[in-house]
């Protein structure tokens, strides 16, 4: 589909850049940059070309979260039409969790609300030196929504997600790589350059590889010791009965360079 709210191209063959592209407007999420985020989630699942997914914005915000405006105008439907928007975001987000290919975030400027959700999502998140990550949801009336109640306790703990959530504490980015909400944090000018390196890495690795280490970083915190463990054991040897296991077994004993599929 075309796209009016966020950009898609492909980089190198086998990374898909998604763009969050309403400058004017924050890139705040407003019902049809929800629904396109959902789309374009979906494209990069069904598509096995797809190895790495990026996700970045233009302009000097990442996201600032819902569009509080578009919202106003929802008069006296507001209790619907956030639900409605609430739940393609959360499609989007349940689909970019779920996905086969890891995930990049890369974050170059303010992440508010579900902005700040979205980076969290990320299996990897670099950010711009300047970046900066708040909840803010309480500011306006409102709640957390966009996986934040889910994945930010589970990355920093309770204490510092309930002093997030309810004071709407605003984190640097190197707050926020000291607190492990991202990964690694680079000069402005290099961060595309750097999450495309990034992501080439990860694009040259074995899909296979990639996807079980989501699947089992994703249930890693609701099943006990034994019940990991079998998972463990059988996502291993589907990865090893695989063609990217066979030829990364083959290319180690001949000490060469894999050549996945």
């Amino acid at each position: 589909m075309t796209y009016e709210t966020l950009t898609r191209e492909r980089h190198g063959g086998a990374i898909e850049v998604i763009t969050l592209n309403r400058p004017d407007a924050a890139n705040g999420l407003n019902p049809l940059m929800a629904r396109e985020l959902a789309d374009a989630a979906a494209g990069c699942d069904h598509d096995p070309s797809v190895k790495v997914v990026v996700l970045t914005a233009t302009g000097r915000f990442f996201s600032a979260g819902g569009d509080v405006k578009a919202m106003a105008g929802f008069g006296d439907r507001t209790a619907a039409g956030i639900k409605s928007l609430a739940d393609d975001l959360h499609r989007a987000v349940s689909t970019f969790a779920r996905m086969a290919a890891p995930l990049v975030v890369a974050v170059n400027g303010v992440a508010a609300g579900a902005g700040f959700s979205l980076a969290l999502l990320g299996d990897l998140v670099l950010a711009g030196d300047t970046a900066a990550f708040t909840m803010a949801y309480t500011s306006v009336g409102l709640s957390p929504d966009g996986s934040s109640s889910y994945f930010l306790p589970r990355l920093i703990g309770l204490r510092r997600a309930q002093e997030l959530m309810l004071t709407n504490r605003k984190l640097s980015a190197a707050e926020a790589l000291d607190w492990g909400l991202v990964t690694r944090v680079v000069p402005d000018a290099d961060l595309m350059a750097e999450t495309l390196a990034l992501a080439t890495t990860l694009a040259r690795g074995s899909s296979d590889s990639n996807a079980a280490i989501k699947r089992l970083l994703l249930e890693t915190f609701t099943n006990p010791l034994e019940t990991q463990m079998e998972l463990e054991g059988r996502t291993i040897a589907g990865c090893a009965g695989s063609a990217n296991g066979r030829e990364g077994i083959a290319a180690f004993v001949a000490k060469r360079r894999p050549d996945y599929v």
